[in-house]
């Protein structure tokens, strides 16, 4: 298969690439590096990127964006930072490149724990991987014949944990080669509509 992974030079990305590549033709994808490179919050940029790397078996993305903040000092800007890029960022990816990918292609989000497991600092987080949720299940049963969409909801990554672990105390880390087994079973297995819970 070929499978087009955004977000390849992240943990969580490095993870999947070490899953999928001994067994699939793996196109990396990333705002600075990669194979191809590609911003989540330009339309242009992401249609360009999927006309660069032609038809694609699989559309993995597990990259995206959220701000961490005191509900006290939330507001529409610093929510914005999640819902542009996490959340419409994925989205686009799906709306965009339906149309470029192969007969019975796959899309595979991110989304993660919060969505379920709330935090201090972390209604952002909640909020988009939420929504990134629902779209995916709704999602499904409107794709294009053929086409699928899951959903990865990882619990905080073991290789985060020294930047995450003052948010995620008495939560028990997920290694991420772990989180790369939930990219697998989406794109290799014939479900959809899922969101595959790692923790």
């Amino acid at each position: 298969m070929k499978v087009l992974l955004i977000g390849a030079s992240g943990i969580i990305g490095k993870g999947v690439d070490a899953e999928l590549s001994a067994r699939h033709d793996i196109i990396r994808a990333s705002r600075n590096s990669g194979d191809v490179t590609v911003d989540l919050k330009d339309t242009a940029s992401i249609r360009a990127m999927f006309e660069k790397v032609g038809a694609v078996d699989a559309v993995v993305s597990t990259t995206g964006k959220v701000h961490f903040g005191d509900l006290a000092d939330m507001d529409e800007e610093k929510y914005r930072i999640g819902i542009d890029d996490k959340l419409f960022g994925q989205v686009n990816l799906v709306l965009i490149g339906r149309d470029y990918v192969a007969d019975n292609a796959s899309f595979t989000l991110t989304t993660g724990i919060l969505s379920r497991d709330p935090i201090r600092y972390g209604s952002s987080a909640s909020m988009v991987n939420g929504a990134i949720e629902s779209f995916v299940k709704a999602a499904a049963i409107e794709m294009k014949p053929g086409q699928r969409i899951n959903a990865v909801s990882p619990g905080v990554i073991l290789e985060a944990m020294e930047g995450y672990a003052p948010y995620f105390r008495g939560h028990d880390p997920v290694p991420a080669a772990r989180a790369a087994l939930g990219y697998a079973k989406s794109v290799e297995g014939l479900q959809t509509g899922q969101v595959f819970e790692i923790f």
